[in-house]
């Protein structure tokens, strides 16, 4: 069944992907060069230099776009990531097909500052690192091509970017937020040719009845009209999900400068739109007049919300209860510059753990991620960057306005979207000397009115801000219970607290860091020191490792262990919380901050349900036996390769699955059969104890629901011996064909493995194999700690011999040679 799901989103990507437009977009991908620094001006971008002469200087890399300043200094244990400068050059050959047609250059998203040159001719800049936006270079190709510079580049067109992501008071977002602000042409630069009349934007406002009776489709746009033509006729042809034209209309229009409404078209009983169902509709329109023809083609779909007072959330007339998670643009290796397949790959990973929504934090996001909301069916908030640090002044705020108009402008024809969020966190100061909360709210209040004036459709949110928390739509307050306050059994409670206090409410943020691959027999041995009663949410400071309040965020463990169970309860709860309207998870995936050096992985926030690599952690087969509706049976704990304990001591075996039984079986004999049951803390019942044998041990679970029987495996090794304190390192390798995997392991002085080891090591290597690192992985980093005393990187052999060293403070260090 979940097959066939996947198979009908995908194809549905398909159909909305193969947009046809009369301009020709083009990909401007290789053929880049980049320099990480500033130029006296764009003239030495361009200037004729000679190999080896004092022209030839600074060096340029070659790189490929999208590409990001930081994609691996963001990571790096030993420096600040660079904000600065950076410039890309390139040569284009263009060449538009139109007559009397536009060339632009077209960005999906470059950070955070960025100008653009035509050889040395300034011919656009843009603020902002998040929305689309467009520089008509036609006019500086024209005289380019004319003027004597022109037969140096033998026919071809120099352009050279300069981006900023240097540190700005009066730029959102602020430095001061938990994520890293990137620099770079980090989303892909089209190059778009464009017939003198054509489509510069057209918005689809879809919208229909509860009960899906009666459904409306208003179509505006705004035009590109180079030469003013006054007379055309416009067609729009709306199909149905099965591409079955519905409606067809023609009319004569008068291209104006400003949008205007172009259709209006009635549909009764719409095929509705709706995370079980994606059912997309496409609009086809196409202009034309005395400079030709245009068309623009688009998807959208009918659907009706609606946050019942004090909850809960109705999608199509019917409660749906919101399970959703959070994306930043982040990824190891590459940082923001994520290509479009490991885009769908953590999207489709997403949907196949069971959300149906998403909160975009903390900033408008690549358009092939609403694109694919649409075609999963995965429900949106997304957000402009005003996130921390206070309010600035009129540059600061102009840009937030502008950041806001381009986001509902850019997003609005997507049906998964449902909220506008106007801020984050913007109780917290930090960036200015005054901060007026007054002054806050009225902008606040502007923002909101704003939302709602260019989309009347959706509704207006806020994340942590409680003097704010009556100016927008919907308000989700912080509630960390069991990790930066209270105990996670507090969950419940302080949500429908919080519920009778708002009209509209969401809970959005909420999980544990988890370093993967590390867990405990004993997660919880520092719970009694927290208090209860005293709050769940995150207050100045919480999130630091020292000082304050006891906290699992300090004081406990960043085990896998703690997080499956604070996980488990917070959505075993959910399903007791009929006035709940949705959370989201805080994050899916594990991502880079420059504001948690000390985290076990250096300079990533670990709350992810997946690693910076998309490598599941075990809570995210938690989240399956909750959420997603096909059968499936996880052993908790298949990374946790050694388990410890007594000779005869009964060991808790948990199994994670949404079959209502499910027997386990421990080294071939059977421990018998359990009933699921969601109030049945933790793992819904679906727990053993059994003792398990010194070393080899094979776990197996067979789960079943009606006829259907899904089955899981792992081994464990049991360790009996008991260990003491750390004093050496041991490193061994794995030969994998160019590369080598390098394990090491803590040793106690009887050479007994330390499992609970959480010391801090450092890779280095002599020679000329090379560390894979800075990739933000609990195996990609040359800084990390141990997890259950032991840690893994790769390395790339390259030719003759190496050694490389895993070192910790007070511990010898392990060699090994390849």
């Amino acid at each position: 069944m979940m097959r066939k799901a996947l198979s009908f989103w995908l194809l549905a990507f398909t159909f909305s992907s193969l947009a046809t437009k009369a301009q020709q977009s083009i990909r401007i991908t290789n053929q880049w060069e980049f320099l990480k620094s500033d130029l006296g001006g764009p003239w030495e971008a361009v200037r004729p230099a000679a190999e080896g002469s004092p022209e030839s200087v600074p060096l340029w890399q070659k790189v490929t776009l999208p590409h990001c300043f930081n994609d691996r200094d963001a990571v790096d244990p030993d420096v600040n990531y660079y904000q600065g400068p950076g410039w890309y050059r390139t040569q284009l050959d263009i060449k538009n097909p139109y007559s009397n047609g536009r060339t632009f250059l077209h960005f999906l998203g470059a950070g955070q500052k960025t100008n653009v040159y035509v050889y040395t001719q300034k011919v656009g800049s843009h603020t902002g690192g998040y929305d689309e936006w467009s520089v008509d270079i036609t006019d500086a190709v024209e005289n380019f091509l004319k003027s004597p510079e022109a037969k140096r580049f033998k026919g071809k067109v120099p352009v050279a970017i300069r981006c900023d992501n240097s540190r700005d008071l009066e730029m959102i977002p602020s430095s001061m937020s938990d994520f890293n602000v990137y620099g770079g042409v980090y989303r892909p630069l089209e190059i778009v040719y464009t017939p003198a009349l054509s489509f510069k934007e057209v918005h689809l406002q879809a919208t229909t009845d509860a009960a899906g009776n009666e459904g409306q489709l208003v179509v505006s746009a705004s035009f590109i009209n180079s030469l003013n033509a006054r007379d055309a006729t416009i067609e729009i042809n709306l199909l149905d999900p099965r591409n079955q034209v519905v409606k067809t209309l023609k009319q004569a229009i008068h291209p104006a400068a400003a949008e205007q409404q172009v259709a209006a078209i009635s549909l009764k009983k719409p095929i509705r739109w709706s995370p079980d169902q994606p059912q997309l509709y496409k609009v086809q329109a196409k202009i034309t007049s005395a400079a030709g023809a245009a068309e623009w083609t688009g998807n959208t779909g009918f659907r009706h919300f609606k946050f019942e007072d004090h909850g809960p959330f109705l999608l199509n007339g019917k409660r749906l209860l919101l399970r959703g998670t959070h994306r930043h643009e982040d990824h190891a290796g590459v940082a923001a510059a994520m290509d479009d397949a490991t885009i769908r790959q953590e999207m489709i990973l997403m949907k196949k753990m069971g959300a149906n929504f998403i909160r975009l934090g903390h900033y408008q996001q690549h358009p092939l991620v609403l694109q694919l909301c649409d075609s999963l069916g995965i429900l949106v908030w997304e957000e402009i960057p005003w996130c921390r640090g206070g309010l600035g002044g009129d540059i600061y705020k102009e840009q937030a306005r502008r950041m806001l108009t381009n986001m509902i402008s850019q997003h609005r024809n997507h049906p998964a979207v449902i909220l506008w969020g106007l801020g984050n966190e913007n109780d917290w100061p930090g960036d200015f000397p005054e901060f007026d909360k007054e002054k806050i709210r009225a902008f606040m209040s502007e923002l909101h009115q704003l939302a709602h004036h260019l989309d009347s459709t959706r509704l207006t949110t806020i994340r942590r801000c409680d003097f704010c928390k009556d100016i927008v739509d919907v308000y989700s307050p912080s509630i960390w219970a069991g990790w930066y306050r209270g105990r996670y059994t507090e969950y419940k409670q302080e949500s429908l607290n919080e519920i009778a206090k708002v009209k509209h409410f969401f809970h959005a943020e909420w999980g544990a860091d988890s370093h993967q691959g590390r867990y405990a027999e004993n997660p919880e041995f520092f719970i009694q020191k927290i208090a209860t009663g005293k709050g769940t949410d995150e207050r100045t400071g919480d999130f630091a490792l020292t000082g304050g309040n006891a906290r699992a965020s300090k004081d406990g463990d960043w085990s896998e262990s703690y997080a499956v169970n604070l996980v488990d309860w917070h959505l075993k709860e959910q399903e007791t919380m009929p006035t709940l309207t949705g959370s989201a998870y805080w994050v899916f995936k594990d991502f880079s901050t420059p504001l948690r050096p000390e985290n076990p992985v250096p300079y990533v926030n670990q709350k992810g349900i997946v690693a910076r690599d998309l490598t599941p952690k075990e809570i995210y087969y938690v989240f399956q036996s909750y959420w997603l509706t096909q059968p499936m049976a996880h052993i908790y704990g298949h990374s946790w390769p050694v388990r410890w304990g007594n000779e005869g001591e009964e060991k808790e075996i948990r199994v994670y699955s949404n079959c209502p039984e499910a027997e386990l079986f421990v080294n071939g004999k059977s421990a018998g059969v359990k009933k699921r049951d969601s109030q049945n803390f933790p793992a819904a019942g679906l727990r053993w104890n059994v003792a398990l044998q010194p070393g080899e041990n094979n776990i197996r679970v067979v789960a079943r629901n009606g006829k259907t029987t899904v089955t899981d495996e792992t081994t464990w090794t049991y360790q009996t011996a008991k260990w003491g304190k750390p004093v050496k390192l041991v490193v061994e390798k794995e030969r994998q064909g160019d590369t080598t995997l390098v394990k090491v392991k803590a040793l106690d002085a009887n050479n007994v493995l330390c499992l609970d080891a959480a010391n801090q090591i450092t890779w280095s290597v002599a020679g000329n194999a090379t560390l894979i690192d800075d990739l933000g992985t609990a195996g990609g980093s040359r800084k990390v700690q141990l997890a259950n005393g032991q840690a893994s990187i790769r390395v790339v052999n390259n030719s003759g011999k190496s050694v490389v060293a895993a070192a910790a403070s007070g511990l010898a260090t392990g060699l090994t040679e390849i």
